[in-house]
């Protein structure tokens, strides 16, 4: 996932504001990105990028300079362009978590990926967004949704950070779930009729059916051998309880035969 980062471009168009493309490299940096693009900036290299940049003069200095955006997105697999303004031009609308999650997934496959900002005060034109595959709308505050360029940027890294946390912890979910083996399963089963004998759970009955209902249940949950060993050391917790259980009993049968057999003897 990490590399996958590696793969996706941030792309400022037109930015006025040369403090904002030090803001922006500032953004990516703190969220694992590195890829800053810039398309006929206004004025960069300049002193107040640098300066607003605050430890990201690696991003900033690594930025790639085009004349258009078509340049800049031509080896692109996904192109997608952040508007505030609906548009005429029709494109599929996602969420900022939406198009990392997208994001993510094309950079994982190796393709190349760009999020496109527009500028400051005119956002993209409508040449630039046909040139992209999808919009991304950040839901502000409909009474007050200007935005600055470099928060803007700031929120979909923040997306594509949280999106690489939740691919890695799920990734080391699958690897550390391993599934029982057949052996496994079968030792628990016997064990857990075992424990339902100790404790008198069948009260008389055929045992079978209820644990033809039993393998089933837990068959369908999938255990791995961790979720094994765990309802195996309740099993023998609950053998051996069941165990202290019937020593009274077996001790007060005892005594009882030792009383009879003390007693006075006839004949």
């Amino acid at each position: 996932m990490n590399s996958a980062l590696g793969r996706i471009r941030i792309v400022l168009v037109g930015t006025q504001h040369p403090g904002n493309i030090g803001s922006a490299a500032r953004a990516l940096k703190t969220m694992g990105l590195s890829r800053l693009v810039l398309v006929a900036p206004s004025r960069f290299p300049h002193a107040e990028a640098d300066a607003l940049a605050a430890g990201a003069d690696d991003v900033l200095a690594a930025a790639e300079v085009h004349a258009s955006l078509a340049e800049a997105v031509a080896d692109c697999r996904l192109v997608l362009g952040c508007t505030a303004r609906s548009r005429r031009v029709a494109l599929d609308e996602q969420s900022p978590r939406e198009a990392a999650t997208r994001a993510l997934e094309v950079a994982a496959g190796d393709g190349q990926v760009a999020l496109v900002f527009g500028r400051e005060r005119t956002g993209l034109t409508n040449d630039e967004l046909q040139l992209c595959h999808g919009a991304v709308h950040i839901p502000a505050n409909p009474e007050y949704s200007s935005l600055n360029l470099a928060a803007a940027v700031q929120v979909l890294a923040y997306e594509l950070r949280v999106s690489v946390l939740d691919a890695t912890v799920a990734a080391q979910a699958v690897v550390s779930k391993a599934p029982a083996e057949h052996a496994d399963l079968e030792g628990f089963f016997a064990q857990l009729a075992q424990t339902l004998d100790a404790i008198d759970f069948h009260k008389g009955r055929a045992p079978e059916s209820a644990m033809r209902k039993l393998r089933r249940l837990f068959l369908r949950a999938d255990l791995d051998t961790r979720e094994v060993r765990l309802l195996r050391g309740i099993l023998a917790d609950a053998q051996r309880m069941a165990r202290l259980a019937a020593e009274p009993v077996a001790t007060s049968q005892n005594d009882a035969l030792g009383l009879l057999s003390d007693g006075p003897k006839i004949g």
